[in-house]
């Protein structure tokens, strides 16, 4: 081999160390830049996910908001006449004192009229959602549902700790209690 040769070996040979430099050099910016794009990746996905959550936990919220407002708009056309119909209660009490009075006398014709307009009256309230309480002689007390106004001896054993008698009667509304029967007790 000539020296020409020799020496067009060796600038090849470095010629390709330089080359080889360069190219190790951008492998390795490459590798970087990919470890770079995978931690930006990672990043990217954590954030996704972090407000993927936040969107569910948000319209989760927002279902029970909406259903917790249907709820309540519900209760509220159920007992939106509550009060009007508390105070249609006495009323309802008058009748029932009338009947009992007009069907002591002899007037047939006017107790039934008063029956009728009490009827009617009744009816009325009932397609509105009252109803009345149902207690008798006889049953267990429940604090929950009767008011005692009095307590008396027991005129049996079978009635200690029952109702005895029956004051004024109670009514719902719905579900929902508005007047309690008042009761005596006997102890």
């Amino acid at each position: 081999m000539s020296k020409k040769e020799d020496k067009n070996k060796k600038v090849t040979v470095e010629e390709n160390k330089a080359e080889a430099q360069t190219v190790d050099q951008a492998v390795e910016e490459m590798v970087e830049q990919e470890e770079v794009e995978q931690t930006e990746e990672e990043k990217l996905k954590e954030e996704l996910a972090t407000e993927k959550d936040k969107f569910l936990r948000l319209f989760a919220e927002f279902e029970n908001y909406k259903r917790r407002t249907a709820k309540e708009r519900i209760e509220l056309f159920k007992t939106a006449g509550q009060d009007i119909v508390m105070s249609m209660l006495p009323v309802l009490d008058d009748f029932d004192r009338a009947l009992a009075e007009i069907a002591k006398s002899k007037d047939k014709e006017a107790l039934k009229g008063v029956e009728l307009i009490s009827n009617k009256f009744r009816n009325t309230l009932k397609a509105k959602g009252l109803s009345e309480v149902e207690v008798s002689s006889g049953d267990a007390f429940d604090a929950e549902v009767h008011e005692a106004i009095t307590q008396i001896p027991a005129p049996n054993d079978d009635l200690k700790g029952k109702i005895v008698d029956i004051v004024e009667k109670g009514y719902k509304l719905g579900d929902k209690i508005i007047r309690h029967p008042k009761v005596v007790v006997g102890q």
